[in-house]
């Protein structure tokens, strides 16, 4: 008992003296920026923080990184967490084998590559020869691959790239039986990927941006282009726009007998429209399939005439129905597998008539065989709850699936349809005692007796003395689930007594349409009290207290920190808003943040929209004189998806409005973006700077 009280005041001497020290932040740039919304004036001191490219923004930018850095640079846990990280990351990753035009291919990461490598195989099972290695792209790993396609001759294979997390896409094509690399180059493509018709591909892109908005300025009017192989860029042909809808994404894609086209049209609801067209028809045209775009239709498989979409239209946990191409309306569909109690997810075909449907249930994977008539066969089993992604063909024999959760590696299983029986293709072995840890899903009561379910993951034996350190995090939007899955940089923080929470929010997709529309638009505040709700239940439970919990979040989670740490800011010891929403007022006026609309509503839409954004807009809801958790904004230079001023401005809003003694720090990376395609080596810096941080300010030291 003596040992325990010390060890307390130790604990309590290391966090006053954490808060004792004295930051000084550097001056941001400012004017008197007023903007009017319906009649109400809304000062924006911090306008010039949107200008990314300026010196005053740099020279703000570089003061408060090195005030981060110095920070950063003293906690003993940092280096500690990093020094782990380095261990555990550290072993061999192997995904999921995939076979095309007769040749196998298989992703691999031999442990602390930055970027995955593609390999081919004769056979499967036999050599494997790099066919793809993005690591030679760059000298730190800032090139990653976003996506691949074959030509349907097998002739050419296309990659698209994009450079330091931008969104900007580029396409580059190999010849398949030499490994060349062709001189054919395709730039500002954006959000797309590569899809064959005979010698050349579709692709989406924009027009070139004004030089120094690259990264910020709004895209309008997306267009589809025809490239030819052994063509120039410039000879592109245009072949599809519409330009009295510029804030719309259009997208063209193919059967693999290139018989059937489709076209979408999306970002004017939570859906998208679907077109189709039979090039088997001269001179044929698109046809419209679907006319409401809250709902969306995405064609899993055409067998002969046949076309087989998985739709929420009519069904808000989804179902699979079936088109005639000779009648495409959505009046002459029929159902093949009608909506069933969890929220299917994807449909795979097999040989034989078969198919695999995977449903997420609880916000875990559950996967049945099915015959292509409908029939349920037979349940796949599942190593236990998680998540699972079947890959295969109509084409070929062989099936597969990984499967991961919180505590099992991504493990690589064949699945035989025939027997139902799966076997281990290859398992990962991880430099940690991943046996020691557990899971459990429990369900949270919300503000309006919304049950929300809640993850924890943590130690065997763990004593709920209300003293643990938690991270709870949470996302909460755009009908987007975060399924159970392994990742090893939260392990270093499991070994040191820490409890991971993950909270399936309303907004999410965890049980279908309705779930999502729940957090959405005047719904929003929904998700928020959801979530602050998780954290009194885990303080209330005794998992943990006030001074230990810190919550978490990126992007749209991003803005769920920035709304929860202003609108209860006493109920956590430490907040992470990553590349986050701040600027509700504003959002839509960069880049592609228009998109986010059908979830948010938008500040001109109305005066009940603007005035409900604006109440629980992070920006603009802090207020002087409030005692603030200790924070850590996250963003980056080339985030071009949630523009950087949202962090900028709300970071030094805050250091502004902090009344208490804890940090208030911003953390700006240089050659990343969002987070898609970051290298491992960023990835594992910047959740050491994360983990380490957290673990400072509640005073727990690692081992």
């Amino acid at each position: 008992m003596i040992k325990q009280i010390l060890c307390a005041s130790a604990l309590s001497l290391t966090a006053a003296a954490v808060h004792a020290q004295q930051l000084h932040y550097p001056t941001p740039p400012t004017d008197n920026t007023i903007d009017e919304y319906f009649g109400v004036k809304v000062s924006d001191p911090y306008r010039p923080l949107e200008n990314d490219t300026s010196a005053a923004t740099a020279a703000w930018v570089k003061a408060e990184n090195a005030v981060t850095n110095a920070y950063l640079a003293k906690i003993p846990q940092r280096a500690k967490y990093l020094k782990r990280l380095r261990q555990v990351v550290n072993y061999e990753k192997v995904y999921a084998p995939f076979k095309k035009n007769g040749k196998w291919y298989v992703y691999r990461n031999n442990g602390l590559q930055n970027q995955s490598v593609l390999y081919q195989m004769d056979q499967l099972g036999g050599e494997q020869r790099v066919f793809l290695d993005p690591n030679s792209l760059s000298t730190d790993g800032t090139v990653a691959v976003k996506s691949i396609s074959f030509s349907n001759d097998g002739r050419y294979f296309a990659y698209v790239i994009s450079r330091s997390g931008s969104d900007w896409e580029e396409i580059y094509v190999k010849d398949v039986a030499t490994g060349k690399l062709l001189d054919d180059h395709i730039v500002w493509a954006k959000f797309t990927n590569a899809t064959w018709r005979g010698d050349g591909f579709y692709y989406s892109a924009y027009d070139a941006p004004e030089k120094g908005l690259e990264t910020s300025a709004k895209n309008e009017v997306q267009k589809v282009y025809y490239h030819r192989i052994g063509t120039p860029q410039s000879d592109d042909v245009l072949f599809y726009q519409n330009p009295a809808q510029p804030l719309r994404f259009y997208g063209v894609g193919l059967n693999d007998e290139e018989t059937l086209m489709f076209l979408t049209e999306s970002g004017m609801d939570q859906g998208y429209n679907l077109y189709v067209r039979d090039l088997r028809v001269a001179d044929s045209q698109f046809i419209q399939m679907t006319a409401d775009a809250s709902k969306t239709y995405s064609p899993v498989e055409m067998i002969g005439d046949s076309i087989y979409i998985l739709t929420n239209q009519g069904a808000p946990r989804y179902r699979l129905m079936v088109a005639d191409v000779r009648k495409p309306g959505m009046t002459d569909w029929h159902e093949v597998v009608g909506e069933q109690d969890g929220v299917l997810q994807d449909v795979l075909f097999l040989p034989a008539d078969r198919m695999i449907l995977t449903y997420s249930k609880d916000n875990c994977t559950e996967a049945w065989l099915y015959s292509v008539k409908g029939e349920r066969l037979s349940r796949i089993e599942l190593p236990t709850f998680g998540s699972a992604s079947f890959s295969g063909s109509r084409k070929q024999d062989e099936c597969f699936f990984s499967f991961t959760s919180y505590t099992v590696p991504t493990t690589i299983y064949r699945f035989d349809p025939a027997t139902g029986k799966s076997q281990v293709e290859s398992q990962p072995k991880v430099n940690a005692r991943l046996n020691d840890y557990t899971t459990e899903m429990v369900f949270c009561t919300s503000k309006d007796g919304t049950k929300v379910p809640l993850f924890l993951t943590y130690r065997k034996g763990l004593k709920r003395n209300g003293k643990n350190p938690v991270m709870l995090y949470g996302y909460g939007g755009f009908n987007i689930c975060y399924p159970p899955s392994f990742s090893p940089m939260r392990i270093p923080f499991l070994e040191n007594g820490g409890i991971y929470a993950y909270a399936a929010l309303r907004g999410g997709g965890e049980y279908g349409e309705s779930w999502h529309l729940a957090g959405t638009k005047l719904q929003k505040q929904n998700v928020f009290d959801d979530f602050i709700s998780a954290a009194e239940w885990l303080i209330s439970e005794k998992y943990t207290d006030s001074n230990h919990l810190a919550i978490y979040g990126g992007s749209n989670g991003g803005l769920l920190v920035g709304a929860c740490m202003t609108q209860r800011p006493d109920l956590y010891r430490v907040c992470i808003p990553a590349v986050g929403v701040m600027d509700m007022l504003r959002y839509h006026k960069f880049t592609i943040g228009w998109n986010w609309a059908p979830d948010y509503g938008t500040s001109a839409d109305s005066p009940e929209m603007f005035e409900y954004l604006k109440g629980y807009s992070p920006l603009h809801t802090l207020k002087p004189g409030v005692s603030y958790p200790s924070t850590l904004v996250t963003t980056a230079d080339h985030d071009d998806r949630v523009v950087p001023a949202h962090s900028f401005k709300f970071a030094a809003r805050l250091q502004e409005c902090q009344s208490g003694k804890s940090p208030v720090l911003i953390r700006i990376d240089s050659k990343a973006g969002h987070g898609s395609g970051k290298p491992l080596a960023k990835q594992m810096e910047e959740q050491a700077d994360i983990f380490g941080f957290l673990l400072h300010e509640m005073g727990v030291k690692m081992k």
